[in-house]
């Protein structure tokens, strides 16, 4: 069955235009309920499941939370919120409490208009494929109401963040501490803005932060992962060794160095990758189609098997499982580390490449030393809805023009969004001036198919 309302990662969309509007999101909530309770028929005796609902700091998760609860209780489900709290915290709540799932109201990087619904399981995973199908199914259906004995109840979880700090600092060896740093960090206004600070602070960093002051209206305005001269600019005035940026929703990681040097998810994956070869905990690590070629001989010279997962952390978590594998992530600072968390978080990430860095007596530089990047370079052009750029033939005749010019000296990708109308038009390669032109021309020749 085609997704209807799934994408990638949740339903998501621009506030107040289908399917982003509380009366959808109410059925979501009441679909998502009678699924949870059908999974659990007969398992749990009359017990009601109960689901834990976080967000980030959009003005609009106000509306959203309490539609949510409106159709969790409608569906025979209790419900326990959390406030504002990075994703990641979601997934870790949902499984320390024992609860039977974990909702998101977040739409990660995107602007403040935006926002979206994704789940979790009890295990604190992304739901599987099986699961999300059933929901849409139920929201074809018309929303019912459990019977006044059988409804939901809501209660607030008043120590959650609380709980999710002392989480993260549980990832950071016992052994080791980090008194002497001082961490500049980018909240981006966001979910992680009471949090990510305190964590570094509480392991004995100085720390000074941008990006901590939410009003609704200025998640990721300017600052956050995907702004990383943010997070430069201000480690650079504030004389600190090393700055950790986070996204909206604290699952995406940058950082960068006392020289102002921007390290992403690649780099910060190789810093971890090389730690856990020195200590023989690394059998493969997993990448997407868009790691940069460069990481990929650098993760294979370490004697270390890499392979590619369609892009999307939920593709590369489902890659690590099925090959008992523990690390992988994207370039886009989806780090995930299942040693140590069942999804992908900034937090986590950043503290076990500072492990890295303090174990070894290293800084970023030393640790990225043998690393060789391929330029690259990434056009997004905007599409029009139901645009199948995998039939036009002037767009496959142009990619296989330009692998041939490439050769085995780079590689060509077109993909499109997940999350927004784009078509996303990557190449890699040795010659950055053949690299920006072969990319331009591939954009170009999308424009004019879609004219």
């Amino acid at each position: 069955m085609a997704r209807k309302y799934f994408g990638t990662d949740g339903v998501r969309g621009r506030v107040g235009n289908a399917p982003i509007t509380p009366d959808f999101v109410m059925r979501l909530g009441y679909a998502a309920g009678r699924t949870l309770c059908a999974e659990q028929q007969g398992t749990r005796g009359h017990e009601r499941p109960t689901v834990l609902i976080g967000k980030d700091t959009r003005v609009s998760g106000y509306m959203l939370e309490a539609a949510l609860e409106a159709g969790f209780a409608a569906a025979g489900v209790d419900v326990v919120l959390a406030g504002p709290i990075p994703t990641p915290g979601v997934a870790y709540l949902t499984r320390a409490l024992r609860l039977d799932a974990g909702v998101v109201i977040s739409a990660s990087h995107n602007p403040y208009y935006d926002n979206g619904i994704k789940f979790f399981s009890a295990r604190g995973a992304k739901l599987p494929d099986a699961t999300e199908t059933a929901i849409e199914e139920r929201l074809d259906q018309p929303i019912g109401c459990a019977d006044s004995a059988s409804m939901g109840r809501a209660r607030r979880i008043d120590d959650a963040a609380g709980r999710y700090i002392e989480f993260c600092k549980s990832t950071f060896p016992n052994d080791l501490d980090l008194r002497g740093l001082k961490i500049a960090v980018d909240c981006a206004h966001g979910a992680a803005y009471h949090i990510a600070p305190r964590v570094f602070h509480e392991l004995g960093a100085e720390v000074v932060a941008i990006g901590k002051e939410p009003n609704g209206f200025n998640i990721n305005d300017q600052v956050g992962a995907t702004v990383p001269e943010a997070i430069r600019a201000f480690t650079l005035a504030q004389g600190a060794d090393i700055g950790i940026s986070l996204d909206g929703d604290g699952d995406r990681l940058m950082m960068v160095d006392r020289a102002g040097r921007i390290y992403d998810g690649d780099m910060l994956i190789y810093v971890i990758a090389r730690m856990q070869k020195a200590q023989g905990r690394l059998p493969g690590v997993v990448g997407t189609l868009m790691s940069n070629l460069g990481f990929q001989r650098a993760i294979e010279a370490l004697g270390v098997e890499f392979v590619r997962a369609k892009v999307g952390d939920r593709y590369v978590l489902e890659l690590l499982e099925q090959r008992g594998w523990k690390l992988g992530g994207e370039n886009s600072g989806h780090i995930i580390c299942l040693d140590r968390h069942s999804t992908g978080d900034g937090i986590v990430a950043a503290l076990q490449v500072l492990a890295a860095l303090r174990d070894a007596g290293e800084t970023l530089a030393d640790a990225c030393g043998a690393l060789k990047f391929f330029p690259q370079r990434l056009v997004n052009v905007r599409t029009a809805g139901g645009f199948d750029w995998k039939s036009d033939r002037s767009i496959q005749d142009a990619v296989t023009a330009a692998e041939l010019e490439l050769g085995d000296r780079g590689r060509v990708l077109l993909r499109a969004s997940g999350t927004e109308p784009l078509l996303r038009v990557m190449v890699e390669g040795e010659d950055p001036t053949q690299v920006e032109a072969v990319a331009q021309r591939l954009a170009e020749t999308v424009r004019q198919a879609l004219e």
